[in-house]
């Protein structure tokens, strides 16, 4: 089979990483730059992607389509994509709940094909080799697997069911996330009453404890913006299960007090904890 030419929509920290190892197996991995910023620009030219001026050129001249955005705006970018006729083949990786993937894929079949996909870990950088989850039409998700065959991006493929693996996504992340927020409150609370150096040792002794990780409570303040709404729609496939989605909404609601700390990679525990004792 030719090399696919790829596009990615859009290349943030997760998309640019994951878009480069697809080079490996592409033809071309591009990107459009209208109404990106200078920081998108600086990070798809340092991982090597090709810019297109319009959605259209991109969509015109793309086989394969990841979809990596903000959980807010997957729906709308979706329905762009099938405003302009696309007929390749669309991953829709973004945090998004299992309703709202089957809802972008009603948008754009079936002129394209639509695989549902979600990525669990870090991005795909220094040594870091995060796994995407697929589910959907068994053609088209062999196709992506080939396209990441041999990269630091795992593929591992969940059945035919487009929500599949949007509800692994989430399943993971109403853990692991909320598990982040709770830490960061529990070491707030014992700062308070000057206790916090002897929770963190108490933490130390059992394994893998996120209260023994304390430096962590920055990063997960850098990363609200994005945590938080990745919250919110996995307590919204709580509800849709009949489970209680209080904790998720509450760990939502607290990250929404780091949300315009975007990114600050100079963050410290002191300033993160800080931030969230005001209301």
């Amino acid at each position: 089979m030719d090399q696919p030419t790829v596009g990615i929509l859009h290349p943030g920290s997760m998309g640019a990483a994951v878009a480069a190892c697809a080079q490996a197996n592409a033809a071309e991995v591009l990107w459009c730059e209208t109404g990106r910023s200078p920081a998108t620009a600086k990070r798809a030219a340092q991982f090597g992607l090709t810019p297109v001026a319009t959605l259209g050129e991109l969509l015109d001249r793309g086989d394969i389509v990841i979809s990596l955005c903000p959980p807010a705006a997957a729906e709308d970018l979706a329905h762009d994509v099938a405003e302009l006729g696309f007929t390749g083949v669309y991953v829709e990786a973004n945090a998004i709940n299992p309703e709202r993937s089957q809802r972008s894929a009603a948008l754009l079949e079936p002129a394209a094909t639509v695989v549902d996909g979600g990525v669990v870990g870090s991005p795909p950088v220094r040594g870091k080799t995060p796994t995407l989850y697929l589910s959907g039409p068994a053609d088209a998700t062999e196709r992506i697997e080939a396209l990441f065959a041999g990269t630091a991006v795992q593929t591992r493929t969940l059945g035919a069911e487009v929500g599949k693996a949007s509800a692994l996504k989430l399943s993971y992340a109403s853990f692991q996330k909320t598990s982040r927020v709770l830490a960061a409150l529990a070491v707030g609370m014992a700062r308070e009453h000057g206790v916090d150096q002897e929770l963190i040792e108490v933490a130390s002794r059992r394994t893998d404890s996120y209260l023994a990780e304390p430096e962590y409570v920055a990063k997960t303040a850098a990363r609200a913006w994005r945590w938080g709404p990745e919250l919110g729609e996995a307590a919204d496939t709580l509800a849709a299960a009949g489970l209680p989605p209080e904790m998720l909404r509450a760990a939502a609601s607290t990250l929404a007090r780091w949300t315009d700390l975007k990114d600050d990679s100079e963050l410290t525990l002191t300033d993160a904890l800080d931030r969230l004792a005001q209301p």
